[in-house]
This record gives structure tokens, C-alpha cells and sequence, in this order.
């Protein structure tokens, strides 16, 4: 399904205003991409001027812990709007910011879906793509029980990892650190796909990463933005 030039003009419109009316600025650009089960929105410049002071002063994680508040409070106001302006039915969403790059992604869900579903292109070997994948998630916690990838677009690919909490995570999560953990996990894992070989397999350059999880479900989640 494509989305409409007026509908995609009002998503536009609404996610930048109720970023602007809860951070004090909203995103310069806004980028959608949908193709089932997967709709991407893409933010770009997106840096309040007290978020710049802060990280300035290497206050990273204290600007990432104010994010994560204000988008936990409004991710189901979002949801709800934006499940009225599309025939579709988002079930959640994910979010994450590469604060360098003064980016963020938000990445919704829409129920099952079947990597299948989404052409990928014959010149990227997917199942080498898979591997490595899998490779960089073991590296910092275990090898998925199921990895699907999506390339919703010429510059949008999605990595779906199933089963990959280790024990240790599982007890801070019980143990109400959830918020530390990612905090801790998100440069990590961005590390770690820096390190692997997927530029090469893709012969693109990776311009920005953005990682999210569900613990509940025990998914975790990679949105790449290519050159």
C-alpha cells in the first residue's frame, strides 16, 4: 500500500507539531516509509538548543533519559492519530535518536508480517546479510532464535531479531532497570554494527543507526539508513 500525497502530507504535518509541542522544537525533515509490516518516520535535525548544551557537556545519557520520558508519554497519542489517518492498524511503536547525526527514527508495527512479503534486491545476498547479523547480536548477547529483514527502501532496511535477551538482561528487566539497560545497550549494539560487515554486503555506506527493543516480547530491532 502506498500512502497517499495528502495523507503522507498530514502525517508530516501532525508528528512535526506534537514533536515541537512537547520538545520545544520539532524536526526540520520528516521522511515516512511504509511497506508492511513496517512504517519508518525519519527525523531529521532535530536537536533542542538545551539538548545541545547538554551534550556539549557530555551529558548524553541524561538528554537520552529526558527523550525517552517525553516519547513514553506521547507514543500513545501518536498511535492513536495515526491509526485514524491510515487503513492500516499500527500495534506499536519504537524509537531511538543518533543524536550525533541530530536524527531520530520512529519505527512502527503492524502486526504479523512475513519478511517474504517485502522484495529484496538479487544483487545483496540476504542470507549473508542474515548471518552477519546474527554474528553482531551474538557478539553482545546470543544468536537470535529468528532474524527477518526488510528492505522497505533504497535507503531503509530493517532488522527483526527474535529470542535474544540473555539471562542477566532478563533479571535487571524483572529488577526494574529496564530504562539502564538501554542505555547501555544502545551504543553498544550501534558499535557492533559499525564493526560488522554489512556495508560490504550491501556495497552502501551506513549513514545512520538506529536500535529499539520489545523485552516484553524479547524482540529486538536495527533500522539502517543508507547513503
Amino acid at each position: 500500500m502506498k500512502i497517499e500525497a495528502e495523507t503522507y502530507s498530514e502525517m508530516v504535518r501532525y508528528v512535526g507539531k506534537l514533536l515541537r509541542d512537547h520538545f520545544g522544537k520539532g524536526p526540520t525533515s520528516i521522511y515516512i516509509t511504509y511497506k508492511h509490516p513496517f512504517i519508518t518516520i525519519h527525523l531529521r535535525d532535530f536537536m533542542a538548543p538545551m539538548e545541545r548544551v547538554l551534550i556539549e557537556r557530555n551529558e548524553i545519557n541524561r538528554v537520552e533519559e529526558t527523550r525517552d520520558l517525553i516519547m513514553e508519554n506521547i507514543l500513545p497519542i501518536m498511535k492513536a492519530s495515526l491509526n485514524k489517518m491510515i487503513p492500516v492498524e499500527i500495534d506499536k511503536l519504537y524509537f531511538n535518536w543518533s543524536l550525533e547525526d541530530q536524527a531520530g527514527m520512529i519505527l512502527g508495527v503492524m502486526g504479523s508480517g512475513d519478511e517474504s512479503s517485502v522484495p529484496w534486491p538479487d544483487e545483496v545476498d540476504k542470507e549473508a546479510f542474515r548471518q552477519e547479523v546474527n554474528l553482531l547480536t551474538k557478539k553482545g548477547q546470543k544468536t537470535p532464535e529468528k532474524t527477518e529483514l526488510y528492505w522497505l527502501s533504497d535507503r531503509t532496511i530493517v532488522a527483526k531479531r527474535q529470542g535474544i535477551l540473555v539471562r542477566i538482561e532478563k533479571e535487571l528487566i524483572s529488577n526494574g532497570y529496564a530504562e539502564e539497560l538501554v542505555l547501555t545497550k544502545r551504543p553498544m549494539e550501534k558499535q557492533l554494527v559499525r564493526e560488522a560487515r554489512l556495508e560490504e554486503i550491501m556495497k552502501k555506506k551506513i549513514q545512520e543507526i538506529f536500535v529499539d527493543w520489545d523485552f516484553d516480547e524479547d524482540i529486538g530491532y536495527i533500522v539502517l539508513v543508507t547513503e
